[in-house]
């Protein structure tokens, strides 16, 4: 058995990685309607927001518009880890996983190459909702710098969520279980502050809405964006930024190596 030095070893991982990237787009390439359904379940996300805006009172009498957008996106970069179970789940179950498993390839090329697919189509994703916002008279105050490092944040999340993903659908398997899946997400998105104030709710969940990943990401995306929010009444709150930088990297230390440990022990 041949080993290859350190460097030819990466240069291996990377060709493996961009190669299963580009398979992943290959095949939305062949399914646009699919994916074109997939960039416009956030725009229904926005719109149900504004259907019940008209009971939502923001601090200071602040346009909801400008309140809603950050945390709808925040949103989308959450239910995205759906999408990346189902993909994942079916190539398993259908033995895709196992044949690249029999190639001499990269071990983390299946899931790194998935991962950075998803990633590409989460920015699409964030980009028409962004552009819709925009369109119904939302902006962000602070220059495009602050603009971009929300961006980036919300991105940092999504990618967060792949691993998570990834990693469920390789230890559950099963495509059908996206529904237990989905039980879990849906109360995690709205136990936070993208719709109400946590300092509303009971106190455990107060607490739990606080310390939520995804308030954090919601708080530090209206704080750089410029957009109106509930005020920071709690030290995760104070501490939005890096806390929004925080989760997402902690949640990626350990379903990433997770996720490659599991792939590798697929056959045993």
């Amino acid at each position: 058995m041949t080993v290859l030095p350190r460097n030819a070893r990466w240069a291996v991982a990377v060709a493996d990685t961009a190669t299963l990237t580009g398979r992943t787009l290959a095949h939305w390439a062949r399914r646009p309607g699919e994916v074109l359904v997939g960039l416009l379940f956030p725009v229904l996300l926005l719109m149900f927001g504004y259907l019940f805006g008209g009971a939502m009172a923001v601090p200071g009498g602040a346009d909801y518009r400008e309140f809603l957008l950050p945390g709808m996106v925040a949103m989308t970069m959450l239910f995205g880890v759906e999408t990346t179970y189902t993909a994942v789940a079916v190539d398993t179950a259908r033995g895709v996983t196992d044949r690249f498993r029999s190639l001499p390839m990269s071990r983390a090329a299946v899931v790194t190459g998935r991962a950075l697919a998803d990633l590409l189509h989460s920015a699409a994703a964030l980009a028409v909702v962004l552009g819709c916002g925009v369109l119904v008279g939302w902006q962000p105050h602070r220059g495009p710098l602050r603009a971009l490092a929300a961006v980036a944040l919300l991105l940092l999340l999504r990618f967060a969520m792949i691993w998570l993903g990834v990693y469920l659908a390789l230890l559950l398997r099963r495509p059908e279980t996206v529904a237990a899946l989905q039980i879990l997400v849906w109360p995690l998105g709205f136990a936070s502050n993208a719709f109400v104030a946590p300092a509303t709710m009971p106190g455990w969940l107060a607490a739990v809405a606080a310390w939520n990943p995804l308030s954090a990401t919601v708080a530090a995306g209206r704080d750089l964006f410029g957009n109106p929010g509930w005020g920071a009444d709690s030290w995760p709150a104070e501490h939005a930024v890096a806390l929004a930088v925080a989760w997402p990297l902690l949640l990626v230390a350990v379903f990433l190596p997770l996720s490659v440990l599991r792939w590798q022990r697929l056959g045993r």
